[in-house]
């Protein structure tokens, strides 16, 4: 205990300086934007590569797993494609000349977590490879989240199992809309709020997003109804979503990119400017 006292007492002037150089360095990122941003963005940078160590060791155990999950979506892309061909007026369509406004990146998780009540993942993707902020995030199986933090090589995804996650989704059998959102209780169940008593409701329909932001395009698959409660109001249904993702489990994801994103946020912005 003398020893050390006598070590604090020996370096005071310097553990001063120490603690007021902590304190002003915290200080200045908090009170400065560009500061912060560039904290963030090193922050990324070195998480990221002791993630990605971490995942590629992990992942070398779990290759028959997600060969088996490729070979599902490769049969499911099949079957809507042939489906799209069947119910085309011009059989010889050539369908890999269709264009879309969506654009889609591959990447890798390489950190996730789902215990907490603002959870996140960390992909292998980043600026680099043209990822931004508000960029959607799925899987094979469906919803995962929206893209919040980007650096060179790495960025963090806000995933729906958060607080603050709040996604425009719909029933895909009657297209009442509704808000995806999280109680913190289950990382299998997530709720769907806002849907109208009007609506049809049948515990094991589809769950699906619903198109109305820039983010996701319609149609990617969320969840099932497990099961819905009427809220106190007597007009709004709450619902149980069981998710088609293992959110626990996650390996490879894509990034959807919307092309017009950016004119359509203008347009929008110059709207409420005009108010």
């Amino acid at each position: 205990m003398r020893q050390i006292l006598f070590f604090f007492i020996r370096n005071k002037n310097f553990l001063l300086f120490v603690f007021l150089f902590f304190i002003s360095f915290v200080l200045t990122i908090q009170s400065h934007s560009f500061h912060k941003n560039k904290f963030l963005n090193s922050a990324n940078y070195f998480s990221g590569e002791i993630y990605s160590i971490k995942s590629n060791i992990t992942s070398y155990f779990d290759l028959r797993r997600e060969n088996n999950l490729l070979l599902e979506e490769n049969a499911l892309l099949r079957k809507q494609l042939e489906s799209y061909r069947s119910s085309s007026v011009n059989k010889d369509i050539d369908t890999s000349a269709l264009s879309s406004k969506f654009q889609f990146v591959t990447a890798k998780v390489i950190n996730n977590s789902f215990y907490k009540s603002k959870n996140f993942l960390t992909i292998n993707k980043g600026s680099q490879k043209g990822i931004d902020i508000d960029m959607g995030v799925i899987s094979s199986k469906g919803l995962i989240g929206i893209i919040k933090n980007t650096s060179e090589n790495y960025a963090t995804v806000q995933s729906i199992l958060n607080t603050k996650s709040q996604i425009n989704t719909k029933l895909k059998n009657s297209n009442h809309f509704g808000s995806l959102v999280w109680n913190t209780k289950n990382p299998s169940v997530v709720q769907l709020i806002d849907i109208p008593r009007l609506a049809p409701i049948e515990i094991g329909d589809t769950i699906i997003t619903g198109g109305k932001s820039t983010i996701f395009p319609e149609g990617i698959l969320v969840g099932t109804i497990y099961d819905f409660n009427l809220n106190e109001d007597k007009n709004s249904y709450t619902l149980n979503i069981k998710l088609f993702n293992d959110m626990t489990n996650l390996e490879h994801v894509y990034i959807i990119g919307n092309k017009d994103a950016q004119e359509i946020k203008s347009l929008e912005k110059e709207q409420e400017d005009a108010k």
